[in-house]
């Protein structure tokens, strides 16, 4: 959605497989059958399956690969390594959402069954990297892409397909595995843009020839053969008529702008066939979507399959009873989909949206209220840079069977908000039902807050929320945060009233089940929650002295009855109420890996608590590292490095430095290199000291000599937070 504020008082402050499984991570799994799109693909992911690469994350860090990644991990590939797919179902073609470094371009080998293809995947930083500086909070995002091919073969569940980076890095997220159907034929009585001069080699300019065929088959159907066309300006005065291709792999539309028209008399419909634009940055005063303004009453939009333009839908005007489904929108720099004021009786439903570069689907009431209108059993993966689902404003919506996954910065799953961001606005109004949505890693770190949005945020933004808004069968699962916020995001202690929240499961939350930061009441029936990471309920209305927010238990809700208790600190993600062991070791029993290994002495003998056993590296051949993942961030002040106490250990200087990474990727330095004595006269024990400041998940030592002994040595490798 094309805006430049999302803002509050910084002193706010004060007052998984699912999702990997829902869009088909292997092994692969069916969506679940309430929510979410029903999908031709199966898609499995990166960090899943067999690979030479290095695996990446989890990361819930704004502006990095692993936190835009479907699931938030991916697998690393050097020139030369590979990662290798288990194909979960018949299928035909594949699409693969990866990233390269910025200003590379480069390509994927594909190998089907041990035999390489004679096409590789081309893959390019071009749609990559988005800088949006005029958005508050905004980093350099939009990672990732998408590119597809058609195999030239079939291959069954059980086969294995393989992609080899060839000269360029390349972070590979998800791979999506489809059987398409052979191109449709041309529908009787159509008028083909190739009869009016097309060239379905993309060669020629094609605008012309669909203008011609759109005037002449008014009525009826304008028919797009298999083909790429080149599209050079928008199209307008397009009003009943059908464009149809032979299928969104066989017809592809090249054009940034496909339709650009303030109104229309309706009856337009779009199906089967591609556009695919060339938009690489986010310019918001134009208009490079498929489809800007209105397409008038009684149209559709199916089948489709949107990508690299800014906006796949921004819809203005009178669009009364439109229907858009089963499409897919993906890549694009801002919006999946808007309605942007003044839509009526309008369905978006069975869609697949992913790597949008602002909310993914959006209705905002400026001008006139959206009316009766509704989100329903949508797939959405991965908004870079805002709400999966947001509705701002407007009389009796519905969002409805949606699966989110996978927030980014300034956004929740779904977002049911009274921002207005332009006058005139018509805020919420009647009944808001939001029902039988699953969201799955959703929620995330605000920077303009200095503190997170939940999974579901209600918030009343610029004006109280006095519309009914029920809330029922929420699915939560892994939020790095809380699963439901209310909120006054403006920093003004807007009243959020009249809410209902009934029958949600929640599992696994960060923080909190309930974030309730500004005045208002909710009505709390049959919420059960597991995994709770700090309290039941944080409820501090900002600012100071705005009024309460009550909470009504009406029966049924289990796993969330305790509040936190300080106003003035904001709960971390896992931090418990309070953490059972604050001096337990933090290394014991967790993850490592070295760089080589000697014989019998593995990296996990320095981690198995028992210092008599010991990690040798491979000899003579420094320098050597040993790594650890402590499983999630951790402010860690000490390391103890030990060695076996035995007198046969004679003594010896290490020489090393400590590392930390929060994403396993890249590594600062935490503390210099330096000859560290162990003697055993002494217990053969050494202790570093961290600096005031360290934050890291994973540790890593790095050793360049051994006096003792031609390769780098530890009995036990202990952490701690003090």
């Amino acid at each position: 959605m094309s805006r430049s504020v999302r803002r509050m008082s910084t002193t706010a402050a004060v007052a998984v497989a699912l999702a990997a499984g829902m869009l088909g991570a292997g092994p692969a799994h069916p969506a679940a059958s309430a929510a979410g799109a029903d999908l031709p693909f199966t898609s499995v992911e990166a960090e899943s399956a067999t690979s030479t690469g290095t695996r990446i994350g989890p990361d819930y860090t704004q502006g990095t690969l692993a936190s835009e990644a479907s699931g938030r991990q991916v697998v690393r590939l050097a020139a030369g390594q590979r990662v290798e797919f288990t194909v979960p179902r018949a299928a035909n073609a594949v699409n693969v959402a990866y990233s390269v470094p910025d200003g590379q371009s480069g390509t994927l080998d594909v190998y089907v069954n041990g035999t390489k293809l004679a096409k590789p995947l081309t893959v390019t930083s071009k749609y990559s990297y988005v800088d949006t500086s005029w958005i508050a909070g905004a980093k350099t995002h939009h990672f990732y892409d998408n590119a597809r091919m058609l195999l030239g073969r079939s291959v069954a569940a059980g086969d294995k397909i393989a992609f080899q980076a060839v000269s360029t890095q390349v972070t590979v997220d998800v791979a999506d595995f489809e059987q398409v159907a052979a191109a449709g034929g041309r529908p009787a009585g159509s008028v083909s843009v190739t009869d009016k001069g097309a060239d379905p080699s993309g060669q020629g300019d094609s605008t012309q020839a669909f203008r011609d065929a759109i005037s002449a088959a008014r009525g009826g159907v304008v028919w797009i053969p298999p083909g790429d066309y080149r599209i050079t300006s928008s199209l307008s005065g397009v009003a009943n008529v059908t464009l149809q291709g032979a299928g969104n792999w066989h017809s592809i539309v090249h054009t940034s702008r496909f339709i650009d028209q303030t109104s229309s008399s309706g009856g337009v419909r779009l199906k089967d066939f591609a556009v695919v634009g060339e938009v690489t940055e986010r310019v918001d005063s134009n208009p490079d979507n498929f489809v800007n303004g209105s397409l008038g009453p009684n149209s559709s939009v199916s089948g489709m399959w949107i990508q690299h333009l800014k906006v796949g839908l921004w819809l203005t005007g009178n669009n009364d009873n439109l229907v858009v489904e089963n499409n897919r929108i993906l890549d694009t720099t801002a919006d999946g989909l808007n309605l942007n004021g003044n839509a009526r009786g309008v369905r978006v439903r069975n869609n697949f949206l992913r790597n949008n570069g602002d909310d993914a689907l959006a209705m905002w009431s400026l001008y006139a209220p959206d009316t009766d209108s509704s989100f329903e059993n949508n797939t959405i993966t991965q908004p870079n840079l805002a709400n999966g689902i947001a509705v701002y404003g407007g009389t009796d919506i519905a969002v409805k069977n949606n699966l989110v996954a996978d927030t980014n910065a300034l956004g929740s799953g779904i977002a049911i908000s009274n921002q207005k961001f332009l006058d005139p606005f018509s805020p919420l109004a009647g009944t808001i039902t939001v029902s039988g949505n699953t969201l799955v890693r959703t929620g995330a770190m605000n920077p303009n807050w200095g503190h997170p949005m939940g999974a579901l945020r209600v918030d009343s933004y610029d004006s109280a929320i006095e519309a009914n808004v029920n809330i029922t069968g929420t699915t939560v699962t892994d939020s790095p945060y809380s699963a439901f916020e209310f909120v006054s995001g403006g920093g003004r202690g807007l009243a959020t009233r009249n809410i209902t929240v009934d029958g949600a499961t929640v599992n696994k939350v960060g923080t909190v089940v309930v974030q309730a930061e500004t005045p208002g009441a909710a009505r709390f029936s049959n919420v059960q929650a597991s995994g709770v990471g700090a309290a039941g309920v944080y409820n501090c209305p900002y600012p100071s002295g705005s009024g309460t927010f009550t909470l009504t238990d009406d029966g049924g809700n289990s796993g969330w009855s305790s509040t936190w208790s300080n106003c003035s600190a904001w709960p971390q993600p896992g931090s418990g109420n309070p953490d059972p062991d604050p001096a337990r070791n933090l290394a014991k029993g967790r993850p490592a890996t070295a760089s080589g290994s000697q014989d019998v002495y593995t990296p996990g003998k320095a981690v198995d608590g028992d210092a008599t056993t010991y990690w040798e590296s491979a000899n003579n051949a420094f320098p050597q590292d040993w790594t650890v993942d402590l499983g999630s961030a951790q402010p860690a002040r000490r390391v103890v490095l030990k060695l076996p106490p035995a007198a046969a250990w004679q003594a010896r200087t290490q020489t090393l430095s400590v590392q930390g990474s929060t994403d396993g990727s890249a590594y600062s330095t935490v503390v210099a290199s330096k000859d560290y004595r162990f003697d055993p006269a002494s217990g053969n024990t050494v202790t570093v000291s961290l600096p005031s400041g360290t934050n890291l998940r994973y540790l890593r030592l790095h050793v360049t000599a051994n006096t003792g002994w031609p390769a780098a040595q530890f009995g036990e490798v202990e952490a701690y937070l003090s």
